[in-house]
């Protein structure tokens, strides 16, 4: 018989520069498999430190990469009982969000890369968080979610999502098809495609946000 205990738990996460009155943007960045947030976060360092304010939660699965019990890597969730774990991961996001005091007129854009980009989209949707953009690169859109989820962001958030041409884990059809889903549940998406495979290419989110 399998049975549930509530209990409390603690997690970090990562932030890169402060949050200012010169402040323009923050960002809340979720990352991919594999990653842990303190490096993930580094991939916004080019992005300029007085105006862009950068929050990166810390997936709470780790385990070790490779045969040498060296690096570790993190995981937001698995196919285990996985509406407890969106719901653990859901509620410790939204306690960073409050923690952190964001003011109502910065600029808030939400973004997820890869299996971030399921966490990312849960989030909005199962809690109703505005944001000004949210972008998703290289990731899966949950299937779960409906038109319905996201009707409250309809002319308030520019949504955009971004793939590899190269990207090895997406065959070019299954980008297609789940084109026209995603456009089905959120009409206002625009699709972007780089050359590259499955990066998170920085340069491509200054063209988006400026």
């Amino acid at each position: 018989m399998q049975k549930e205990v509530t209990y409390s738990s603690t997690n970090t996460y990562d932030t890169l520069n402060k949050l200012t009155p010169k402040t323009k943007n923050v960002w809340l960045v979720f990352h991919g498999i594999g990653y842990l947030s303190r490096y993930f976060i580094r991939l916004f360092d080019n992005l300029d430190s007085t105006e862009n304010y950068i929050i990166a939660p810390q997936a709470p699965s780790k385990y070790y990469k490779g045969d040498d019990y060296r690096r570790v890597g993190a995981s937001w969730l698995t196919k285990e009982n996985t509406k407890i774990e969106t719901e653990n991961v859901l509620r410790y996001i939204s306690q960073i969000f409050e923690q952190e005091q964001i003011p109502k007129d910065i600029r808030l854009i939400v973004l997820g890369y890869s299996q971030g980009v399921s966490i990312a989209s849960r989030w909005i949707a199962k809690m109703k968080m505005t944001c000004n953009d949210l972008i998703f690169i290289s990731g899966g859109f949950p299937k779960e979610l409906s038109k319905s989820d996201f009707a409250f962001l309809e002319g308030k958030t520019k949504i955009t999502h971004i793939v590899g041409k190269q990207d090895p884990y997406f065959d070019i059809d299954i980008v297609e098809a789940e084109k026209i889903r995603v456009k089905q549940i959120m009409p206002q998406i625009e699709f972007i495609t780089h050359p590259g495979g499955h990066e998170l290419d920085t340069s491509l989110l200054k063209d988006i946000i400026y």
